[in-house]
């Protein structure tokens, strides 16, 4: 069961993780790089990506960025920087494969490429769009409030609502039905932590368009992750039961 669980995660970052980087590269990266240019104020000279910027949109949880304090390390520009992001993006893909399907063998869901696709859709509502509501997706140089309060906010958003969808798709009663709707809506009447005032350097524009485009790859991220792992994890099993 281990085996079968980390082979179908493998083939399923890397497949996954490579398309959704050549997307990644002319979507979120040529964003990220004019963004930098408005942090620096224009003096940069060679653009780059904070490490942990390029997980945390893929992930949908803020991230550090470099004017948060901390001089972040950054690969070079071009063939660098498209390896590193492009290994860090299958990491990611291979992460959210063996978290769903971890869950899928622990409920003892049926392993398919349609489930899968189910599965990772809801996740993708539980990680990226729901916490979305209330950060989106940010650049370097945007005004953000403390990153530890939004962290914080975030993972209670992304548990609440994982727990919710689970009582209203797989319990279904009407209390848990009723549960689940409070769960989404409570994150969200806490309120997400947000800066006094926002002066952000990065154009209004840049920073809507990069929110957008990081939700969409990581919505095809989880889509193609789950789909392809349940694909993979059908094929053995059929392979096992012909053996």
């Amino acid at each position: 069961m281990l085996t079968r669980i980390l082979m179908s995660a493998l083939i399923a970052g890397l497949f996954a993780g490579s398309l959704v980087a050549a997307v990644q590269s002319f979507t979120t990266t040529p964003l990220i790089i004019e963004a930098e240019h408005y942090e620096g104020g224009g003096e940069v000279e060679t653009a780059s990506i904070d490490a942990s910027l390029i997980l945390a949109h893929m992930a949908g949880a803020p991230g550090h960025h470099a004017s948060e304090g901390a001089e972040a390390w950054a690969p070079e520009d071009g063939l660098e920087r498209t390896i590193y992001t492009s290994i860090a993006t299958i990491g990611t893909g291979v992460g959210f494969a063996l978290v769903l399907l971890s869950v899928m063998v622990l409920s003892g869901a049926e392993i398919t490429a349609k489930t899968g696709l189910a599965w990772g859709a809801a996740a993708f509502v539980a990680t990226g769009l729901a916490p979305a509501l209330g950060l989106s997706p940010e650049l370097p140089g945007s005004a953000a409030a403390a990153l530890e309060a939004r962290q914080l906010w975030w993972a209670g958003t992304a548990l609440a609502t994982a727990l919710a969808l689970w009582l209203m798709l797989r319990v279904s009663s009407p209390l848990a039905i009723a549960i689940g709707v409070a769960l989404i809506v409570a994150p969200h009447l806490i309120g997400a932590p947000h800066p006094s005032e926002y002066t952000s350097q990065v154009p209004g524009e840049l920073s809507g368009h990069f929110a957008s485009a990081s939700l969409v790859a990581q919505a095809l991220c989880w889509a193609l992750v789950g789909s392809i792992a349940g694909f993979f994890w059908q094929r053995q099993a059929n392979g096992s039961q012909a053996a």
